[in-house]
């Protein structure tokens, strides 16, 4: 699998910015030069365009950066050009969702903490369905078999030569709760245990058990890194009606992502081991199995 193109957007215009912020090259005058206006570089900036490869040569020549540096950053404008999977569903999703989606199915690490839901890269397509037509209020039902799909096509960065490394923290409740009723979880928890043994390199799942002392609520986050050194930790928080993307910024009240970060690690801390885990899976998944 190749770079991401989001992820590859994403480093060239933070690349760029920084070395621009390293020069004290204010934007206006990077707009005179390459003859641009103003929100045109601002678009730019944001990542919603691309500079043609005659204006990168001419900004690289402005920002003074030797030449393994400017064959790196073309490769990037080349992988930023693609389009992934995802770009097929504007329909479906806002920008910031779908840019998630991309930063996702380029990182290198996910850490995931889930209070209520099974972890979408983990959920059976019958348990995915059950949740969203249990959300019947915010999703319409025409779009129910897409948004599974989409779950599904997510899921694919578990496996292949480059997978991702994913480790998960959830509630003792994420296994109770029986979204389509007893079946549906119960086979979504033997999917689960099948999923989590057949992955032993790369998927890591704890769960907190309810009589843990350290209770960490209800909200979804995830926490992706990346392979390339010159990208920092990038953070997502959802509830049930939106979602946003963190990045920490230089001051203490831009720390939020290092702050999920630490609410992750005691998460682990407060979880099980994996194979007490898995036994807390398999006695749930067979309680169930006794009552159907």
């Amino acid at each position: 699998m190749g770079l991401s193109p989001a992820v590859a957007r994403w480093e060239l215009a933070r690349r760029l910015r920084q070395r621009r912020l390293e020069l004290g090259i204010g934007s206006a005058s990077l707009t005179r030069v390459l003859d641009v206006s103003p929100a045109y570089w601002s678009h730019i900036e944001n990542e919603r365009n691309l500079l043609p490869k005659d204006k990168l040569d001419e900004l690289l020549e402005v920002l003074d950066l030797g030449d393994a540096e400017r064959d790196e950053l073309h490769a990037l404008r080349d992988e930023a050009k693609g389009r992934g999977w995802w770009s097929g569903y504007t329909a479906l999703f806002g920008d910031e969702l779908l840019r998630y989606y991309g930063m996702e199915w380029g990182a290198r690490s996910i850490r995931t903490y889930e209070g209520i839901f099974m972890p979408g890269l983990l959920q059976s397509e019958e348990y995915s369905r059950a949740l969203m037509e249990a959300a019947a209020a915010v999703i319409p039902a025409k779009e129910v078999a897409q948004r599974v799909e989409v779950r599904r096509r997510r899921q694919e960065r578990l496996d292949g030569d480059d997978r991702v490394e994913f480790i998960a923290v959830i509630s003792e409740a994420v296994l109770t709760q029986q979204f389509g009723g007893p079946g549906v979880l119960h086979r979504q928890l033997c999917h689960l245990a099948e999923v989590v043994r057949s992955h032993p390199d790369n998927v890591d799942l704890r769960v907190i058990p309810f009589a843990a002392s350290n209770i960490l609520g209800g909200t979804t986050f995830h926490l992706l890194d990346f392979a390339s050194p010159r990208l920092p930790t990038l953070g997502w928080i959802e509830t049930s009606v939106f979602g946003q993307l963190l990045v920490d910024g230089p001051s203490k009240k831009e720390s939020k992502v290092r702050d999920l970060g630490f609410v992750h690690h005691r998460g682990v801390e407060s979880a099980l081991g994996r194979e007490e885990t898995l036994g807390l899976i398999d006695e749930t998944a067979a309680r169930l199995e006794s009552s159907l």
